[in-house]
């Protein structure tokens, strides 16, 4: 959380193995990951790939390495929330954005909502 309580969100640009970024929502304790190849979707039209990957210890929320950078940071909030899918808003360097995490059987899209 952060020093008003919020929980936070971190957005890491992974340049190894292959270029992708990890979505990282805190929740429970813990950093709740997805693995977005093509990175968060800009466009309402699009939907993206998100492979759910093993939670993460707080302390990631800041980690960098050589090949791991921060692309974006702030906090989260949740919107709407059923067992098929997460709606939430993240409020980082940017404008607040709106997204749905939807389950597809073993992985999930990630889809920007229309504002």
């Amino acid at each position: 959380m952060d020093d008003q309580g919020r929980t936070t969100f971190v957005l890491h640009e992974h340049r190894k193995p292959r270029h992708h970024f990890d979505l990282r929502l805190e929740e429970d304790g813990v950093l709740r990951s997805w693995a977005v190849p093509r990175g968060l979707p800009d466009d309402p039209g699009r939907n993206r790939l998100a492979v759910a990957v093993p939670d993460h210890d707080l302390d990631h929320l800041t980690y960098t390495d050589a090949d791991k950078d921060i692309a974006d940071i702030g906090w989260w909030e949740e919107v709407d929330r059923n067992e098929r899918r997460i709606v939430f808003t993240l409020h980082g360097r940017g404008v607040p954005r709106t997204y749905a995490l939807i389950r597809t059987g073993s992985d999930w899209l990630l889809h920007l909502m229309k504002t």
